[in-house]
């Protein structure tokens, strides 16, 4: 079913409505739904690589708006919302675990991790923010930093290099920003911990 899922969000790099499908698979990405949005994403900037820029600010927009959805998910509607979706995903004793032990310094930091490699998968991230009461303006801000680097870094590698840049794009690039993403992590526990 995932592959099935994963190939209807590629196929619609190729409609002309392929920006507004940018934006929903940004959106729901961020709160809700199970494939990331650079499935989309990817195709568009490589078939038309003047308009990258353009792509990663409507990803960008729509999947901070999506993370906003999900903030609201987690705040205003766990039980009845929130919970069963994450039921769903087989994610729920991981959020509970994470709800019950982590600091809103930790889910900041997620978020970025988050926001950069998908590490943990965004909409985790940002149900927990609202879940636990993350200030909103911080989540913005930190939305907007994470998933515009993300989608800008893309945008510039793709407009730089091209096809093949895409084969290194999806092998490799998970796995890069994955150790950026540690790296984070071990600077925040050892700023916490040394302090």
């Amino acid at each position: 079913m995932l592959r099935k899922l994963y190939d209807w969000t590629l196929s619609l790099a190729a409609r002309k409505s392929a920006q507004w499908w940018l934006a929903f698979i940004a959106f729901i990405e961020s709160s809700i739904f199970l494939v990331p949005a650079d499935v989309l994403f990817l195709p568009m900037a490589l078939a038309k690589p003047e308009r990258a820029y353009r792509y990663a600010l409507i990803a960008t927009i729509a999947s901070v708006l999506g993370g906003i959805a999900g903030w609201y998910l987690g705040y205003h509607a766990y039980e009845t919302v929130a919970k069963p979706v994450l039921e769903m995903y087989g994610k729920l004793d991981t959020f509970e675990r994470l709800r019950n032990s982590t600091s809103a310094d930790a889910i900041l930091l997620m978020l970025i991790t988050s926001g950069l490699a998908h590490l943990p998968p965004i909409k985790v991230v940002t149900i927990l923010s609202g879940a636990v009461g993350v200030n909103i303006w911080l989540f913005i801000v930190s939305a907007i930093v994470a998933r515009g680097a993300r989608f800008f870094f893309l945008a510039w590698l793709l407009r730089s290099y091209g096809e093949p840049i895409r084969e290194f794009i999806e092998k490799r690039l998970g796995l890069i920003a994955g150790a950026v993403s540690v790296a984070l992590i071990l600077l925040f526990i050892a700023i916490k911990y040394l302090h």
